[in-house]
This record gives C-alpha cells, structure tokens and sequence, in this order.
C-alpha cells in the first residue's frame, strides 16, 4: 500500500506536545462576512462526561462544552483529563470542536495549579476555555483560543468590544439580549469575533455572574461553581408591615428558554452559536434536544440562499422524533428576545421549580392497592407521574404496573390517596426513553473514484468535501483479469459496504473496464486503507483557532472603578484590569465578605415580579400593590442567614433589585 500526496496539502508531523496541533493561524471563523463565503453556524451542546459528549456528536452538535477537571460553574460536572480527550478525539472525526469551562473566580493560590490544568487540556486537545477570570489572560498559555463566558456578565456592548479586543474570540451574550441587543453588539465587536447566545435551557433569573444570594445565605459562590439555586425556593411575598400577600411560591423561578422558532431571526442579527444550557443533564435530554435544534438549524440553512452552513461535517440521523416538549422543562418562555417585557404569567415557574409534564390521565376512583382513572393516551410500566396535592405541593411517583384497558395504575410503594379529580402528568415517559436510547448516525458523504494507474497498480481517491479532505490510496502489482460478465455493479456494491464507518457513499465514479475482474478482498483492502487514510488526515489539517493578542487600548477602562460585582479575586486579575486603565479596584465578595450589618445587593434582574403578576408601577393595577415588597424565605437554612429579600423596581430601566436584609432589620 502506497500514499499519494492528496489534492490538499497534508501536515506532515505533528507538535509533540499536542495531537491535532497543525495549525492554521489565518483560519477565523468570522461570524459576519461581507463576502460570498457562507457564514458557519454552529450547534453548542452541554455535555456532563464524555459519554454525553459523543451523545451529543452523534446527534447534530457541531461543538460540546463540559467541564474541566476543576475551576468549571458546574462543580458536579467536572470531568478528568483522560475524559476529555476521548471526547475530543470522536469530535474532531466530524470536525466538531470540544470547548471547556474554565469560567469560576480564581483565588491566588489556585493560579498554579490552574495554568497545569490549561496545559493538560491543551494537549489534551482541545478547541477553545470558556473563562470568566482575567488572570488567565497574564498567564503564560498555550496558544489557545479564549471564550469569554456569560459568567462575564457581558451586558453592554461595549463591554463585549473591550473582551473581543483583551483576546477573546467568542462572547457568550446575556440570556437577556433581545435581538436589537444582538444587532447592537454585532457592529460593536470586531468582525472575525463569533457572537454566541442561549437558545434553550435553565434561565437564571439574574444576569449571570452578577449572583450573590446563594453565597450570602449559605456560604456556598455560584462565581465557584456551587450555586444553592435559591432561585428555586419557596418564598412569601409580603408588604413592609408583614402582610402575607402570597403564600409559599416560588417566585424568583423562571420558565426554561426555548427559543426555537427564533433561530432565523437570531441569526440574522449576528448569532453563529446557538448553545443548549444543561451540562448536569442525562445524555438522553441532551439527545433529544439536540436533535431537535439540529434539524430546526439545518432548516434556517435550507432557507438563507447560501448564506449560512453548519460549522462540521456529516448528518445526523436520529432513530427517534425529538421533541423538546418532552424533555424536562419548567414550561417554555422566549424570554425577552422581542425586546419588549414578557406579559402577565409568561416568565416565571411560580407552582413548582420541577418538570411537571404533560397530563396524561384524570383520577375517577380507588383506595385500593390501584388508582382508577381515566387516561388520555397509552400509559407504559415505568413511567413517571406526577400530581398536585392538597397543598399544591407537587409530588411524583413511579408506575410499576398498568392495566391492559389503561383503567388502573399500579405505583411502585406507597402512594397517598388521590382525590376524585386529580390530574395526573407524565414527567417520565419510558416509551419514548426507550426509543431515544435507539441514539442516532452520524455519517459524512464521501465520493469515490477507483481507476489503474501504471499497468499493475489501482487507486481509490476519496474525497470529503465537508472537511475538505482528500486521499488517494494506491495498491501495487494488481495485474489486469477479464471477466466474462460485467463487473461495475460487483465492484460498487463491495466499495460501498462502509459498515460501522462514519461515512456514507455520496457517488462512485468507476473507470475501470466494465469486464475487468479486481478480487472482493483487493477492493475490501483497498476500501478500508483509503477511509483510515481518511480519518487520519481530515483530523490533521483541521483548521484550529488561534489565540487572539490583546489588543485593547491601555486606557479603555480609565477612570472606572471596579467594584465586588467585577469578580477580581487574585493578584493577575487585578494586574489586567489595572494594565487597561482600572482606578479603584474592589475585591470580589468570596474573599471580601461584608459584615452584612446593612443591605447586600445579591441579584439584578431583568425579571420583574411585578410585571409578572401584572402589577407594573406604571400601570393602575401597580398603583394597587404596595410600592416596598419583600420576599420572606421559607427554607430553614436561608432564613437562619438572612431575614428578608428586598425587592426594588428601576422602572426607567425596566431592572428589579434583590437584596439581602440582615436579620437584625427584622
């Protein structure tokens, strides 16, 4: 077997400390060309181990983000070294790209063991850190691309242009940019930066990276990867005399984002990464809906006229219809993409911070060891159901047996008794679980042209035109036999047979003459040298991204004081801040605690409480709630830390205000 030089020039060694490292320094991804090149959009899956990360692959993504071994905003989803390897190596098969997050506060005595960390991933072989801290940038790093995280708190856009300048290639936009923001911030940032947005998932209810309660109430910093998600308690909203006007809700917990339908429109305004929130779900959440957005981008492709493509190679296949609305969910908002205010009950999750489900059956009767009912749809044993109690405490079990007429279901333990009414919703549905488990096929098309060359010698070019790769494969001293029936259609059938492979035959352009005999085990040698040819080199000459210089103007931050709210937490921090003009700079509350002895602010939201019970301050239903509201804690653990959340409303701004009270206030 002999190798010819491919129609594209292959690398021909590799950096020794990284496996994937020939690079190509003038490969940007520019999100916003002017010219007649198409613009790639890329998928952006969340991944919690690299299991999920080859899930995620499989099923249309045509980036992953998980979480590094440590220092990531999902502490619970930190994976190890050998982990995210793995998880690289299947990813760039298909040209797909593996970013970590590197994106919590850093203290100076972790700066070591980080930059080691960065290293490893690095030869590890990653494509991009998701960062929140700024000491990494006055590290001294592998030439590796930086993305700034939506833990940057990236809420102007001039912010945005000041990170795109300090080096970072990709600005994770606000959950709560809507799209004239996005065409804001698209003429704000240089040209070749990729803008990346939320488009479904878990919302917190304040900016990201500007959150503060769950380490004031319990020590725990969600700026160190251990939010307490207060966010989703229980609390009682009362007036300033203690006047309960509503009892137990959960009033700070919004809807899941779902936006969907907006993919077009956000693209337009200057989105080129769409991300899936979710790196602490099941491969099975992150399969469907990753399908699911796939198929709704491939759609926004077909329609653009050639202005879009998708950032890797191959189709995805899924054995199963994805639909979202079947994944967990807190109920769907598009949030505040319109740039207008969601009205009343459009935002928020107030009945239960859980995946409620859809109703599938109502309860006419039973005290015995079944419950009568009337389903709507087929029930299956091991589905997942769940009700509203007496209470309105939501409460789930498991269905351990179903009659054959659907009449009766049997849960699996006890269960109370249900009144005579009760609807009941499927929050677990194992029919379809099963069928996700089917999991998807991922292939590339390929083209195949099989000629002599030289007498005794036959060659197979492929090509892969998505990951504009080329081979040519020859065999030596394969003498020329005539058959006595024609071979074209043995000779397809047997180049053909890609089995396991994730390739598919696109077309064969066979010039051989149509009587001569090749041997099946000459083609089968042939066939399966020329794809490892293939996989190899398409990894090879993938185009990396480089890491951008600082290029920021020395004064860009002049006269601006930075404050607990700018997250400096270590020594190389506060040495680039003060490196771009920084006057005053305040350290970050986790290592700063206030003596709490006043107010604490702890969220900023574009959420509004007010708004969301239809009682705007500009509105007469505002002028018929009392202007001070606070939020009473009903867990234990929150209200042995704090006494009330007060709530404040910057109406010229549309923002509302948290902020702790010290017990001693109440």
């Amino acid at each position: 077997m002999n190798r010819t030089q491919s129609s594209r020039a292959i690398g021909e060694g590799n950096d020794e400390q990284r496996p994937d490292a020939v690079t190509n320094k003038d490969a940007s991804l520019p999100s916003r060309s002017k010219g007649t090149e198409p613009r790639p959009l890329q998928l952006l899956a969340p991944a919690r181990d690299a299991d999920t990360a080859i899930v995620a692959i499989d099923n249309g993504a045509d980036a992953v983000y998980m979480g590094a071994p440590s220092h990531g905003a999902r502490a619970a989803a930190a994976n190890s070294i050998d982990d995210i390897r793995r998880a690289c190596q299947y990813a760039h098969r298909y040209d797909a790209r593996i970013y970590v997050t590197v994106n919590t506060i850093i203290y100076d005595d972790e700066l070591d063991d980080v930059h080691r960390m960065v290293w490893d991933l690095y030869r590890a072989g990653i494509d991009a850190l998701i960062v929140q801290d700024m000491s990494l940038l006055r590290m001294d790093l592998p030439p590796i691309a930086l993305h700034a995280s939506t833990q940057c708190d990236i809420r102007t856009p001039q912010k945005a242009r000041f990170l795109a300048q300090a080096g970072f290639g990709q600005i994770v936009l606000p959950r709560e940019s809507s799209l004239d923001d996005i065409r804001r911030y698209a003429r704000e940032v240089p040209r070749d930066t990729t803008l990346e947005a939320f488009v479904h998932g878990a919302l917190c209810v304040c900016y990201s990276g500007d959150c503060r309660a769950s380490l004031v109430a319990g020590g725990r910093s969600a700026n160190r990867g251990c939010c307490a998600q207060m966010c989703r308690l229980p609390y009682d909203l009362v007036d300033a005399d203690g006047n309960v006007l509503m009892r137990e809700r959960h009033l700070l917990s919004l809807r899941d984002l779902n936006r969907m339908g907006d993919l077009a429109a956000m693209a337009d305004a200057g989105i080129s990464s769409f991300k899936i929130e979710g790196r602490l779900k099941s491969a099975s959440y992150v399969a469907n809906v990753t399908a699911a957005y796939s198929q709704a981008l491939d759609a926004v492709i077909a329609a653009s006229d050639g202005r879009y493509r998708r950032a890797s190679a191959g189709t995805s296949v899924p054995a199963f219809n994805p639909d979202v609305s079947r994944a967990f969910n807190r109920g769907f908002t598009r949030y505040f993409i319109n740039d207008t205010m969601p009205g009343k009950g459009e935002t928020a999750s107030w009945d239960t911070p859980k995946f409620i489900g859809v109703p599938v059956a109502r309860v006419i009767g039973g005290r015995g060891p079944g419950i009568r009912v009337h389903a709507d749809t087929d029930l299956a044993n091991g589905d997942g159901l769940g009700y509203f109690d007496d209470n309105h405490e939501y409460r789930g079990f498991r269905v351990n047996r179903v009659s054959a007429d659907l009449s009766t279901i049997f849960p699996a333990g006890l269960v109370e008794p249900l009144r005579v009414g009760t609807v009941l919703y499927r929050n677990y549905d194992k029919a379809f679980e099963d069928v996700l488990a089917r999991g998807a096929k991922r292939r590339i098309p390929i083209t195949m042209s099989l000629r002599r060359v030289d007498g005794s010698r036959i060659a197979l070019e492929v090509n892969d035109s998505g990951r504009s790769a080329s081979i040519t494969a020859v065999l030596d001293e394969v003498p020329r036999q005539q058959a006595r029936t024609p071979q074209d259609t043995v000779r397809a059938s047997l180049l053909a047979r890609l089995g396991d492979t994730i390739y598919t035959l696109a077309s064969l352009t066979d010039a051989l003459d149509s009587d001569e005999f090749v041997p099946a085990k000459t083609l089968t040698t042939l066939r399966r040298h020329a794809l490892e040819m293939l996989d190899r080199d398409a990894v090879a000459v993938r185009p990396i991204e480089a890491r951008r210089a600082d290029t920021a103007k020395a004064d860009a931050l002049e006269g601006r004081d930075l404050t607990f709210h700018d997250n400096v937490a270590n020594a190389r921090a506060r040495e680039f801040y003060k490196a771009h003009g920084a006057a005053k700079i305040e350290p970050a509350m986790e290592i700063n605690m206030p003596d709490f002895t006043r107010p604490v602010r702890v969220m900023t939201c574009r959420y509004c409480l007010r708004r969301e019970m239809g009682a705007c301050l500009r509105t007469p239903q505002g002028k018929q709630l009392p202007n001070r509201l606070y939020l009473r804690p009903i867990s234990e653990t929150v209200s042995a830390s704090v006494g009330l959340l007060r709530l404040t409303f910057d109406c010229a701004a549309c923002r509302m205000h948290v902020d702790a009270m010290p017990k001693s206030e109440h």
